[in-house]
């Protein structure tokens, strides 16, 4: 089954095709620069760009794949959560195409899409496994008993470490997006320069929190007197050493607590070089096994919309045209 797989939750607009047996057969994304200079995304530009990005997206997507049209067997499009507006789109192209070439549609949850990233480089899933799934918009860990089962086991209370790197990282005049331009700026910086708050870590859950350390982060900018280079790049690099801490101390007593052998990351910022190398680490202390997706199918992307799509064809659902959108909710076990 050759399964189209459509991309639009936040800025980015993706497309792929994919099959079981064959894999990835071909993938474009068209991202959306403009948003650099708002510091963040702004929806009703996201969306905008969506509508005009699409089209000529597919069209290119197709030629390129030398697969025809009529060849597409199944199409998945990913229908929350996210940006209303940039959703919308997506999903609505998806039913014009699914109407016109009489084929079935589902949605595919988009936390769950990253989840099954991992199995973009040739493995399957390992499991059971706790996933820590983490990005500008989402942090939480899931219990994945097996494919089609999940249990949200942790969340942020409030801000996910995404949006603290892009917040960040506006404070530090860095750039947007935060991860990679904040990652960059620490690699020359001290990450014991300060010392800034690790929120719930002697909580007895796995729950996270990161709006303390924006706001400490904030406070220690405003009190400097400049901002040098070096004082940036200790800033960066502590800030960053304060998220990392969280993260892998909360997912492997999460882990730890369920008994579990392997564990995944899965998001945008589970392309953070610090982030991989901490938690690999620290699972090997303990006999866990780590995996991480490749770092091209860590951000948001088509390919692993048609590769969570097809699991769901293969089962024989069909969401048809009243499939909606849905800004948040929780990954739900369908098996």
């Amino acid at each position: 089954m050759v399964v189209l797989g459509i991309e639009t939750s936040c800025d980015d607009t993706s497309l792929a095709l994919f099959s079981s047996e064959r894999g990835i057969i071909a993938d474009l994304t068209a991202n959306q620069l403009i948003h650099e200079k708002y510091g963040g995304v702004v929806p009703e530009i996201a969306s905008r760009a969506h509508i005009r990005n699409l089209l000529p997206v597919f069209s290119r997507l197709m030629a390129e794949s030398g697969i025809t049209e009529r060849e597409i067997e199944g199409i998945g499009v990913s229908n929350g959560p996210g940006l209303i507006g940039s959703l919308l789109v997506g999903v609505s192209f998806a039913k014009a195409l699914a109407f016109a070439l009489d084929r079935p549609l589902v949605g595919v949850h988009h936390i769950e899409a990253h989840i099954l990233a991992n199995e973009l480089g040739g493995e399957s899933l390992e499991t059971p496994a706790i996933v820590l799934v983490v990005s500008g918009g989402h942090t939480s860990l899931y219990r994945v008993e097996t494919v089609g089962r999940y249990e949200l086991v942790g969340n942020t209370r409030d801000d996910a470490a995404g949006e603290a790197f892009d917040k960040i990282s506006k404070l530090l005049d860095l750039g947007f997006p935060g991860g990679p331009a904040v990652e960059k700026a620490a690699s020359s910086g001290n990450p014991h320069a300060v010392e800034f708050p690790r929120a719930m870590l002697k909580q007895n859950n796995f729950d996270l929190s990161f709006s303390g350390l924006k706001t400490a982060v904030r406070l220690y900018v405003e009190s400097l007197p400049a901002l040098t280079p070096q004082v940036v790049s200790d800033v960066a690099a502590s800030a960053q050493e304060a998220i990392v801490d969280v993260l892998v101390q909360k997912t492997i007593a999460c882990a730890v607590h369920h008994r579990v052998s392997h564990v995944y990351l899965a998001g945008g910022v589970a392309a953070n070089g610090e982030l991989r190398g901490r938690l690999s680490a620290e699972s090997e202390k303990l006999d866990i096994t780590y995996h991480a997706p490749l770092l091209r199918y860590c951000t948001d992307n088509g390919a692993m919309v048609a590769c969570a799509a097809a699991r769901h064809l293969d089962m024989g659902r069909d969401d048809g045209l009243d499939l909606d959108v849905f800004a948040r909710r929780p990954v739900t076990s369908w098996v």
